[in-house]
């Protein structure tokens, strides 16, 4: 059994007017006596040099946690040292090297709260994330996904918003989940992620996406406290080659959702679209990527573009300067 680390009997703070964005119940919904326990769940990859600052933030919630999972996903790095200093106020599990899936998979299963709540390894909550995320859990017991605004941070400077830059959904969540990622890092009703398989391990990229799809799709509702009480850090290294990346894995997870027979038909053509319009950018990233760093497939990657169907006239005159001059292009790239 995890340790527990709050007393049940701790009632949260009541949310301030207005934060809450929700979409409309199905039926008749009265709030609940008692809050729903929330295990926090980790998945910790050669982590060892961030773990502390992600622990740290779960320790210092106002609501504190009622138990903090953190699956050890094969990594070569001290992160049991780095962890030493929390002793049993958190639960490590081990396991070999199957990426972020089937670790946070891992910690669900392990856990025993009602919520499970996802924190990436090198980023953290706010203090008052837990706390939010309870006291709408009590307004709406209905809700199977609870989430909060995040801080987008690059190299430790915050540059905007989650809800900022996706928006959120209310009036047709599952339309809107087929168009786009509208919301990250939620408190998750274990239940109901364990009823749908957990995260796809089969997917590399896009298992948190494709997740809340399943959910929505088998009838979730989510709902998102609109304050900003997650960090989420990012580093300017990873940031072209992730996305290009990201991109084309994404075309491949709505490709199995369009297939999946589980799509009315207007969310087959957003379905549709969401493909069209990230092989589109995938194919453009690739292109830029190549060019920037001389790859000796520059000039085949523009030339998909200039011959390829929907892209604009200026996209194909720029790719058509690229397939003629790539170290010209490239150099321009790098410029910027």
């Amino acid at each position: 059994m995890a340790p527990r680390l709050a007393a049940m009997e701790r009632e949260p703070a009541a949310a301030i007017p207005g934060d809450y964005r929700v979409p409309p119940p199905a039926g008749p919904v009265e709030p609940v006596a008692r809050r729903p326990t929330l295990g926090v769940i980790i998945a910790a990859y050669q982590a060892a040099g961030t773990i502390g600052d992600a622990v740290e933030s779960v320790l210092a919630q106002t609501l504190p946690a009622d138990e903090l999972v953190i699956c050890d996903d094969g990594s070569t790095d001290d992160l049991e040292a780095a962890l030493a200093p929390y002793g049993d106020r958190l639960v490590l599990i081990r396991k070999q090297n199957g990426g972020v899936a089937s670790a946070l998979n891992a910690a669900a299963r392990a856990a025993h709260s009602e919520f499970v709540v996802e924190l990436d390894a090198d980023d953290a909550f706010a203090p008052e994330r837990l706390e939010a995320i309870a006291a709408l859990a009590v307004s709406r017991p209905d809700l199977d996904v609870i989430t909060t605004d995040a801080v987008i941070e690059v190299d430790g400077e915050p540059v905007g918003t989650y809800r900022g830059r996706h928006g959120f959904e209310i009036d047709d969540q599952r339309a809107g989940i087929m168009r786009g990622c509208y919301f990250g890092w939620p408190a998750i009703r274990r239940e109901r992620l364990l009823a749908i398989g957990g995260f796809d391990e089969g997917l590399p990229i896009g298992s948190d996406w494709d997740c809340w799809i399943r959910l929505i799709l088998g009838g979730s509702l989510v709902g998102l406290v609109d304050r900003p009480l997650y960090r989420y850090r990012m580093g300017h290294p990873s940031l072209s080659t992730d996305e290009a990346k990201t991109t084309r894995e994404n075309v491949g997870m709505l490709t199995k959702h369009l297939e999946s027979g589980l799509l009315t038909p207007e969310e087959r053509a957003i379905a549709m679209e969401g493909i069209k319009f990230n092989a589109h950018r995938a194919a453009l990233l690739e292109a830029r990527e190549a060019l920037a760093a001389g790859s000796a497939d520059a000039r085949r990657l523009s030339r998909s573009i200039v011959t390829g169907a929907g892209f604009s006239i200026p996209t194909r005159a720029k790719a058509a300067f690229a397939v003629l001059a790539p170290g010209l292009a490239g150099r321009l790239l790098a410029d910027r």
